[in-house]
Parts: C-alpha cells; sequence; structure tokens
C-alpha cells in the first residue's frame, strides 16, 4: 500500500527524534523543570539583534516583489555577498555563480548529492556522523560507506579510508566542527585526506567530490581555527545553513557553495539550480535569503554555549566519564560507562536524563549530550549523572 523502502526505514529512523519524543512524554509526567532533555540539536537562543532588525526592515517596507519567485539559485545580491566572504576566508575565487540558495542544509545536501550521484556510486562518511546521511545518499541511488573513527581524537581513520575509496567513490562528506563530538578537524588531517583523494583519482581515473557539510562552523571555542575545505580541495562543495549561526533553525535557510576550480562548473552549477527545482524546494525563502544577506557577519553568543561545555564537561569527567573535549558545535560525545549504548540511554531515563545513544551516529559505547539548553537544566541534571553512573561502580 505504502512505499516499501520508506516503511522499512522507519524503523531506522532518528534516535535523536525518538528521545525527543520521549522527553516530552516525561516531561508532561514529572514536569518540565524535572526532566533533563539533552537529545535535541535544537538552538535555545534568539537570534542576534541584526536578524530581527533586517527582518522588521523588510517586512514593513513598501518593497515591491518581495515575495515573488526569484532565480532558483537565489537572489544575486545574497549570493554575491556569501561569495565574497567565501573568498575572503579560502582565497578561492568565487562569484554569485558559484552559489545556490537553499532550504536549509538538509535540502542542500539532497540537492547536491541529486546532482552529483549516478546509481550504485559510494558515498563515504565518517563514524560518529549524522545519521540521515543514509537516507539522504539513498533518495539519489547512492550507497553509503562508513568508516570508523580513531576513538582517541575522533578524528577520521586515514588508513580506513585508504583502504575504502574504490572506483565507485563518487563522494566523501566531512562534518567539522562535527556533529556528535565536537571535535574540528585539523588542518593537517583535511591536507592527508586530500592527498589520499588525488592518489585514488588517478589510480581509478574517477572525480571525488568533497561536501563540506558545515552548519556548526561559526561555533567554535578557545580560538581553534576551522581550515577551509575550499581551498584544501580540489573538487569542494560546502553546505552550510544559518541554523546554528544565526538561530534561524525553523527557517530553513541555507547555501550550496562550490569551487571554481571544479572541472565543468558552470554544468554542476546549472544542474544544481535544476535539482533544487526539481526537488520541490524551487528555492530558498526568500524572505529569509534577504535577512541573512543582510546579517552575514552576526554571530550568537558563543561564549554562552562555551560556559555550557566547560561545566558539563568538568563535571562528568568528575564524576568518571571519558570523553573528548569538544572544539566546537554544542555537543558532548562521552563513552557510556557499558559496551551497550542504547541500554545505557534507557537505564538514564530513570533519572529523567534524555541522551542520544552512539548508535544512531555510527559509533555505539557512546552517547551524545546536547547541550544548546538553558543553563539551569545543566546544572540542575548534575545530580542525576552522579546517580546514573553509582549504577555502574
Amino acid at each position: 500500500m505504502f512505499s516499501e523502502k520508506v516503511v522499512n526505514n522507519l524503523s531506522k529512523s532518528s534516535w535523536i527524534r525518538a528521545m525527543f519524543e520521549e522527553g516530552a512524554k516525561l516531561a508532561q509526567k514529572y514536569g518540565a523543570e524535572n526532566v533533563y532533555d539533552f537529545s535535541l540539536g535544537n538552538p535555545y537562543a534568539e537570534p542576534p539583534e541584526e536578524v530581527i532588525e533586517s527582518l522588521k526592515k523588510h517586512v514593513l517596507s513598501d518593497e515591491k516583489g518581495l515575495h515573488r519567485y526569484m532565480n532558483n539559485a537565489g537572489y544575486q545580491e545574497v549570493r554575491e555577498r556569501i561569495a565574497k566572504s567565501l573568498q575572503n576566508e579560502s582565497g578561492i575565487e568565487l562569484s554569485a555563480a558559484n552559489i545556490v540558495m537553499t532550504v536549509g542544509a538538509a535540502g542542500g545536501l539532497n540537492v547536491t548529492l541529486k546532482a552529483l550521484l549516478n546509481p550504485e556510486d559510494e558515498v563515504i562518511v565518517f563514524a560518529p556522523y549524522f545519521v540521515e546521511y543514509n537516507f539522504y545518499a539513498d533518495n539519489h541511488g547512492g550507497k553509503t560507506v562508513v568508516l570508523p573513527p580513531d576513538t582517541s581524537t575522533f578524528e577520521p581513520d586515514l588508513s580506513a579510508l585508504e583502504e575504502r575509496i574504490t572506483k565507485k567513490t563518487k563522494v566523501l562528506i566531512i562534518n567539522t566542527p562535527n556533529n556528535p563530538t565536537g571535535v574540528i578537524y585539523t588542518e593537517k588531517t583535511l591536507k592527508e585526506i586530500a592527498k589520499i583523494i588525488e592518489r585514488k583519482e588517478k589510480e581509478y581515473d574517477t572525480t571525488i567530490f568533497v561536501i563540506s557539510d558545515q552548519p556548526y562552523s561559526e561555533i567554535r571555542y578557545d580560538e581553534v581555527k576551522l581550515p577551509s575545505i575550499l581551498s584544501i580541495f580540489n573538487n569542494a562543495i560546502v553546505v552550510n545553513s544559518f541554523s546554528k549561526s544565526l538561530g534561524l533553525a525553523g527557517e530553513r535557510i541555507g547555501y550550496i557553495a562550490a569551487s571554481s576550480r571544479i572541472k565543468n562548473i558552470d554544468v554542476l552549477m546549472n544542474a544544481l539550480s535544476f535539482c533544487n527545482r526539481t526537488l520541490g524546494f524551487v528555492n530558498a525563502p526568500g524572505l529569509f535569503q534577504k535577512v541573512v544577506g543582510d546579517a552575514l557577519t552576526a554571530k550568537v553568543d558563543v561564549e554562552a554555549y562555551k560556559k555550557r561545555r566547560d561545566f558539563l564537561y568538568e563535571n562528568l569527567t568528575r564524576i568518571g566519564f571519558e570523553c573528548v573535549k569538544p572544539q566546537g558545535a554544542f555537543y558532548l560525545f562521552p563513552k557510556a560507562l557499558i559496551d551497550d549504548d542504547v541500554e545505557f540511554v534507557k537505564r538514564a531515563m530513570k533519572y529523567n536524563l534524555l541522551l542520544v545513544p552512539g548508535s544512531g551516529f555510527g559509533c555505539p559505547g557512546y552517547f551524545r549530550i546536547s547541550y544548546c539548553v538553558k543553563f539551569d537544566r545543566i546544572k540542575n541534571s548534575i545530580p542525576a549523572f552522579e546517580k546514573l553512573a553509582k549504577e555502574f561502580k
């Protein structure tokens, strides 16, 4: 009666949403203040003032045609501003012609994969990873190849990458700062990946595209720099959104930026615009294209996230949890106190702790905590974490 593939995929769908729904049930039963829901990466902070002022300006203006269709790639002036910003960061020549505005990063990833993949092409991802990459690749005929991490650092395992690239490899997805670890891949690691890709492209006479999914690019701590994907990889495509950097998760606004070094770049950009239309997005929300164009240099309060990271990391490691300290994003990815991370997360619910098992990110034995919540929730949760830890001592 319904799509068999979709029905089968329902059982593999996001642990994040499943735990979020459990949290809603517990909140109804015990009161929201007594439930410590760390399941969903939903920014708690309001957008910066520049966003609010821009929104007011455009809504209250007499600007004609504000709500009409535009070019499928988006408004020319907004794309020019984004291209200029990325060119300044990367040193790679870019123009509006290299940018397509999209319905968030999820829309951008689907548009990009649709434009690149042929049936049975392989898409390599580094665990732990956002599980919906599997579905995005499958949407467009691709096969996901998951590579295990070096769990001492959660950097990519370069030897595994060398072994797993085949003639069918078309895409490598990089997510840095990473969801769920918060790790930022070093420039050295990324340059080593670029060398491996170049060797394999020559060996197989193929082209491998590197897609950088980087919605957390503006949330970084301790002055750690984010290496430019566009400057390191020849066939680089950046997919970004303003969900986290400007606190606009519900507005679904983002972009694709494709390197001018890609061979036949004009064909690719036309394909991206075509896929934006034929996948049903048509174009990104017009009003918020204007808003993000005005607010490109604005940022959310990263220090507020750092305060949460530091408090939670220091307390959890004091209690006895092992964890690589995040350099960006707003997640912790500690090691579970038993091998079975799913069982561990279920046991945590006894203390009204809503966590997400690492299995949901292709990395069993760990769990994710999203600390983009009010500080009081984090502070009040520590006794619950202490009780949970005592169960396994």
